[in-house]
């Protein structure tokens, strides 16, 4: 069986990219926890390598295993999340242990996103008595040939707007166009994983609405939320516009980073916290979803006024290739290497204040320790 010959090659591989994180890191509670699973996982699946692929005892016996790794898995997200919350709150974060952790993560949850994918086909597959799913008759395992690109998007409005309506008691319209530039006239349809895609749009609808509701609440007036889906030759895009005030261009590559943004998951008895956000890795599991299958997701953002954000998806199958992390050399040599200083200047990651500099101006000006506004350029300039 392929699973039982492909599942341990990558489990292992990512167990051995955790052992190489920090060490204060793999001391907390959360990320024991999850090697703890990934442990016993591997060892099932191992327990399996001897016996007889064709015996059906065997066959029911590895399909019910890898249900059960599958319900283990359930929270590796949120769990290894929590670790990292916890290591960042004790040590607090350098910037080369967030250059690594950053690495790490994509790889870890892109290969936890293609584990998933596996144990999901297998359970669909042969984990039940009735092999075709009435409420899906068309999909295989958990793939649509006939993904209903329009429906899926539609859905996670719906689902978004029904959380934007219960805290802010409204909500943005959506305003949806659609151009099918492969075959004129016809549904945008493509082969594709219709939870991955559902999970990016909800996320990005979660975004959108927060963000229009929140700026624009002094005016009480919303405006709608834009979507465009173009199905090419070889592209399958999904554009989504908010008017949501968009945020400044150097902190776009903040809101994928696992390390920046961070926070401890919103208690039950701090309910009042808005739904719309949590951990803050919505952004940054959504791109690896839409790059599993060899697409991206991508954020413009036009700062005071809103922000587009948009979905690439391959249209082609022979182009939705898995994208999976390789523990080799390359790999190793990244968690080791001691990242040297940039070879560019870097500027100030926050904006300067002003007054301040203001300030040592005219004390330096009052001082008459230069000559003439000209030596004072000079100055600068040396």
């Amino acid at each position: 069986m392929f699973l039982r010959q492909e599942l341990p090659v990558r489990l292992a591989n990512i167990m051995k990219e955790i052992s190489l994180l920090p060490d204060n890191l793999l001391r907390t509670p959360s990320v024991q926890l999850v090697q703890s699973w990934y442990d016993q996982s591997l060892q099932e699946i191992l327990d399996f390598k001897d016996k007889n692929a064709e015996d059906s005892e065997t066959i029911h016996s590895f399909t019910d295993t890898v249900i059960k790794i599958r319900n283990r898995h359930n929270d590796v997200i949120p769990t290894m999340a929590q670790g990292v919350v916890e290591y960042k709150e004790s040590f607090g974060i350098d910037p080369v242990t967030s250059q690594n952790v950053q690495y790490f993560l994509d790889r870890f949850y892109m290969s936890r996103i293609s584990i998933r994918m596996l144990l999901n086909q297998h359970s669909l597959l042969f984990g039940g008595k009735i092999k075709v799913n009435p409420a899906h008759p068309k999909h295989i395992g958990s793939i649509n040939p006939n993904c209903d690109v329009v429906g899926v998007i539609k859905d996670g409005y719906e689902n978004a707007k029904t959380l934007c309506d219960l805290y802010y008691m409204s909500s943005p319209e959506l305003v949806l166009e659609e151009m099918n530039v492969k075959s004129p006239g016809q549904p945008i349809q493509v082969v594709y994983v219709p939870s991955h895609l559902y999970h990016m749009v909800f996320e990005l609808f979660k975004n959108a609405m927060r963000a229009t509701m929140e700026h624009n609440a002094d005016r009480c007036i919303y405006p709608p939320v834009h979507v465009h889906v173009t199905l090419g030759n070889e592209d399958l895009t999904v554009k989504m516009s908010d008017r949501g005030g968009g945020v400044p261009v150097r902190k776009i590559d903040r809101l994928f980073n696992y390390m920046y943004s961070t926070a401890p998951h919103p208690r039950v008895e701090t309910s009042r916290a808005t739904p719309l956000a949590g951990f803050g890795y919505g952004l940054p599991i959504s791109r690896l979803y839409a790059q599993y299958f060899q697409g991206d997701l991508k954020l413009y953002s036009f700062e005071g006024y809103g922000t587009d954000a948009v979905i690439y998806i391959k249209a082609l199958s022979t182009e939705s290739i898995e994208r999976l992390p390789v523990y080799n050399k390359s790999a190793w040599k990244h968690y080791k290497a001691n990242h040297e200083a940039d070879d560019w200047c870097v500027p100030s990651s926050e904006p300067k204040d002003m007054t301040t500099f203001r300030t040592w101006i005219r004390l330096y000006l009052n001082s008459g320790n230069y000559n003439s506004k000209l030596d004072f350029c000079k100055e600068e300039k040396a």
